[in-house]
């Protein structure tokens, strides 16, 4: 099998000849750092990281962050920064969002012809209806705007799933469209959810619908990337359309054995817990020995549960690669 005919076996439950062997969330940058002194070539910056990953063995796995943000306004695809407060901060920064990714889909296009071959698996990154407003406003303020200024959230979220599902109108009409995108969240914490069922329901499920719909059509499933404990939030993503989440977070108290028992068709990537990275290779043979169950029940790729942390080592990371390998012909 090829690299995109496995995974979509995978995702699909489906018989594969093994596994995926790929790391969604890949390292810090201390991580690579670290390693610089340990081997990895010192050419290698933070920012290369499917050459890391090719050096490294991994499969060949390719990301493309479609964001939301220029370099015009303080706002970041990775920090809430919190510039707006209210409906006229909003309207005063909006010329600055939503950029045009045109120069992006022509990058791209030379991996799409290596992922027509099956040489690698492209994968897109879209902001979410939680992640976008947090962005723009921090978490506090929002969770106080769904209750004094729901109409600023609509709006966001309105022209969020406007540029999303023109996003993918032109993935669709470059013939760049990815194996399958995530969808980033992050909007559970160590103790479960940060919003409630009913907020989702009212704030997040209406524009999730439309932009799940238009995936399906290209035949793209689309996975929640939001960290910490997801279990109460998977039955509000299953019935938005959403196919899976990750990185299914082990010191959150996430046990991915016990959600394919509820939600047997729940897509799962991760739920390695990297806490064992550092305890040796005994310790992590039994956290995989934890994992196959799921490995070999389908619909979950096995992958570090979160980055890499700068507290492992070169040579405890390839012990973890060769397990990963040898866990991944299994199945």
């Amino acid at each position: 099998m090829n690299h995109v005919e496995r995974f979509k076996a995978v995702m699909h439950f489906q018989p594969v000849d093994r596994l995926p062997v790929w790391e969604w969330a890949m390292w810090w940058d201390k991580t690579i750092e670290r390693w610089r002194g340990e081997g990895l070539p010192r050419d290698f910056k933070f920012s290369e990281v499917f050459a890391i990953a090719e050096h490294l063995e991994l499969d060949p796995y390719q990301q493309f962050w479609l964001s939301t943000t220029t370099s015009s306004i303080d706002a970041t695809q990775h920090h809430t920064e919190g510039v707006v407060s209210n409906m006229d901060d909003y309207l005063r920064i909006r010329p600055h969002l939503f950029p045009d990714h045109s120069r992006q889909l022509e990058v791209m296009k030379p991996w799409m012809n290596r992922q027509a071959r099956g040489d690698v698996v492209v994968w897109t990154t879209l902001e979410g209806f939680f992640w976008f407003p947090r962005t723009l406003m921090d978490v506090e303020r929002l969770s106080y705007a769904y209750y004094d200024e729901p109409e600023l959230i609509h709006a966001i979220n309105r022209d969020l799933l406007a540029f999303n599902l023109r996003l993918v109108e032109q993935l669709r009409q470059a013939r760049c469209l990815p194996t399958f995108t995530t969808v980033a969240e992050d909007m559970s914490y160590n103790h479960g959810p940060m919003i409630s069922r009913q907020i989702f329901a009212d704030f997040l499920a209406p524009y999730y619908r439309p932009l799940i719909a238009a995936l399906r059509e290209l035949d793209v499933l689309t996975f929640v990337d939001t960290d910490g404990d997801v279990e109460r939030m998977i039955p509000w993503l299953l019935d938005a359309g959403v196919a899976g989440v990750l990185p299914l977070e082990r010191q959150a108290g996430v046990d991915g054995n016990a959600l394919r028992l509820k939600f047997p068709r729940l897509g799962m990537v991760g739920h390695f817990d990297k806490m064992t990275m550092t305890r040796g290779e005994s310790a992590m043979r039994t956290e995989f020995e934890r994992l196959l169950p799921l490995m070999r029940g389908g619909g979950y790729i096995p992958s570090v549960d979160h980055q890499t942390p700068p507290g492992v080592s070169l040579d405890q990371y390839r012990a973890y690669l060769r397990l990963l390998r040898e866990y991944a012909g299994k199945v």
